[in-house]
């Protein structure tokens, strides 16, 4: 079956740096790969041969009526099942926190794969503390659209608590972007703290 590029829709900020950091004709595994939509664009851009896991049925759908090869699987329970370095990149996008063992995840994708990219929606964003602290209520963007009590997230971090992660699992950062609320990209020289409150999400390239 031909996988058609065209038929996916809007791509979101994340995904033009993820295409960025991905190298042309490797093999990747998209975990948590909802409709299939960044694995058609680089299928269609790069010439990956791709695979994806997806617990939503719906979503699975999607993404085979496309072309592409999914699964349907839970990244908690069913990372276990992949050979070790199976992928030259394991691909994470807005997804870790709603994992139930984000760091099991991790560990799991970083033995998958040569490189691991994931991707998520900073909760130290200066808008969000602005939000709880205001309204004293759970915080809602266009990136966490979704009430608290109807909302798939579970676990919600920062990016200086993801990179304090890397660092208790001895991960290496081979790149790291933060984007702002207008898409911008902000340089990877700037200090944390400045990432932490003014990066609405971001991707890190990291391998172990």
């Amino acid at each position: 079956m031909t996988v058609n590029p065209s038929a996916v829709g809007p791509t979101r900020l994340d995904f033009d740096v993820i295409r960025e950091l991905v190298e042309p004709g490797t093999r990747i595994l998209d975990v948590g790969c909802g409709d299939g939509s960044l694995m058609a664009l680089l299928v269609g851009t790069h010439g990956v041969r791709a695979s994806g896991i997806e617990i939503d049925p719906d979503g699975v759908k999607e993404a085979v009526a496309l072309g592409l090869s999914v699964v349907q699987g839970d990244a908690d329970t069913d990372l276990v099942n992949y050979p070790d370095r199976a992928f030259d990149y394991v691909i994470l996008s807005q997804t870790l926190q709603a994992t139930r063992a984000p760091r099991k995840v991790l560990e799991n994708l970083l033995r998958i794969g040569e490189h691991c990219i994931v991707s998520f929606p900073n909760f130290g964003f200066w808008k969000l503390r602005m939000q709880v602290l205001l309204s004293g209520r759970m915080p809602k963007t266009k990136l966490l659209p979704q009430p608290w009590w109807d909302s798939a997230n579970i676990h919600f971090c920062t990016i200086r608590d993801f990179v304090d992660l890397c660092a208790v699992m001895g991960v290496e950062v081979e790149n790291a972007i933060a984007l702002n609320a207008a898409g911008t990209r902000m340089p990877f020289q700037a200090p944390w703290w400045f990432w932490n409150l003014f990066g609405e999400q971001a991707v890190f390239l990291i391998r172990r």
